[in-house]
């Protein structure tokens, strides 16, 4: 579904190199996850691939079920079926959710040739998404996140994702100030959209993530390269032992 290859990428502003040759291939209804410490590269990571501004492709190329992602601007992929849950998802004030989706649905469903949904199947939708993050319905009518708490705005994400059913899911960093029952709720989420048509990848900083939604492969992302691939194992041994011990095994393999 998605293959990278020898990907350099480097920040516009002041040309400085964050990529340096990453390499990954993601298959059709699997979840990877990709760990590392800070500054590695993998926000970096998810803001190519969904098309965010400042930075520059340098070298290497992305596939997209066959096709180029590269030669694409953010609004295409997203209609072509990539998403990407937000670590600081944004305000939107005068923008209401239900507004929001609904122009949003109703975009991918045109582009893939389907009929546009009713405004009772629409609302219908709504309802059933909503539930599987335990989402306030009231929250529906508000202004997208201004005012959500932190885990209504994760939660929010997922319901977003849950609504659009894309391809291809980038989490970056959602469990990021998530505190055990939110947690929770967000991956039971995140666990009813697994299918094998649909692949995740998941960017996290703990192992404790992986306790809930339990990927096919785990990466270890380092100085702009992915420098080991595991099972969850990898990521148990990691949050025991930290990134250290990486750092001295390449180097002795260099």
């Amino acid at each position: 579904m998605l293959e990278i290859k020898n990907l350099h990428v480097s920040i516009e502003e002041d040309g400085t190199e964050i990529l340096k040759g990453l390499n990954l291939k993601v298959g059709s209804g699997e979840v990877h996850a990709i760990m590392g410490p800070n500054g590695s590269g993998k926000s970096t990571l998810a803001s190519v691939l969904a098309g965010k501004d400042g930075y520059e492709v340098t070298n290497g190329t992305v596939a997209f079920c066959g096709d180029d992602l590269l030669e694409l601007a953010a609004d295409e992929r997203a209609r072509e079926g990539l998403f990407l849950a937000f670590q600081y998802p944004i305000e939107l004030p005068g923008v209401s959710m239900s507004n929001f989706l609904k122009q949003a649905v109703q975009s991918v469903r045109e582009h893939q040739g389907k009929e546009a949904l009713t405004s009772g199947a629409l609302l219908q939708m709504m309802k059933e998404k909503a539930a599987l993050v335990h989402l306030d319905p009231a929250l529906k009518s508000r202004s997208v996140n201004e005012g959500f708490s932190g885990g209504e705005k994760k939660r929010n994400e997922i319901f977003q994702l849950a609504m659009l059913e894309p391809k291809f899911a980038i989490l970056d960093e959602t469990d990021s100030g998530l505190d055990i029952d939110a947690l929770r709720i967000v991956a039971d989420g995140v666990n009813h959209l697994r299918s094998p048509e649909r692949s995740f990848l998941l960017i996290t900083h703990y192992q404790r993530l992986l306790d809930y939604i339990v990927p096919d492969f785990v990466h270890v992302l380092m100085n702009g390269r992915i420098v080991m691939t595991g099972g969850k194992e990898l990521a148990l041994e990691l949050e025991e032992k930290g990134y250290d011990w990486i750092k001295d095994e390449t180097t002795q393999l260099a």
